[in-house]
């Protein structure tokens, strides 16, 4: 299983490992992640679950795809180059020792 870490605003570190094929919005709010509320559930309707992903990791991540690019335009934190909406995240095994920053809101 990957390890994911997510860092709060302030710096707090939340790390969980995650079973390979469920998104890091789902194992965010497993872990109790503040400001990851995935409030639709990950069918990409509510842009809740942005995070940044760390620029070391943007090449493993991807880029986001049409629908999520124009939900990123809408999160309530600023957005970033590396903006992702985690729903749309899958872990994979390459994805072992990610880093998600996670904006306040």
């Amino acid at each position: 299983m990957p390890k994911i870490t997510w860092v709060l605003d302030g710096g707090r570190e939340i790390s969980a490992n995650v079973a390979v094929g469920h998104n890091l919005m789902e194992a965010a709010v497993a872990n109790n992640v503040p400001d990851v509320i995935g409030e639709c559930g990950g069918c990409l309707s509510c842009a809740t679950c942005h995070v940044y992903v760390d620029p070391a990791w943007a090449a493993k991540t991807g880029k986001p795809g049409e629908m999520e690019d124009d939900m990123l335009e809408i999160t309530t934190a600023e957005r970033r180059e590396m903006s992702r909406l985690s729903c749309q995240i899958i872990a994979t095994e390459e994805l072992d020792g990610l880093i998600l920053h996670v904006p306040h809101i």
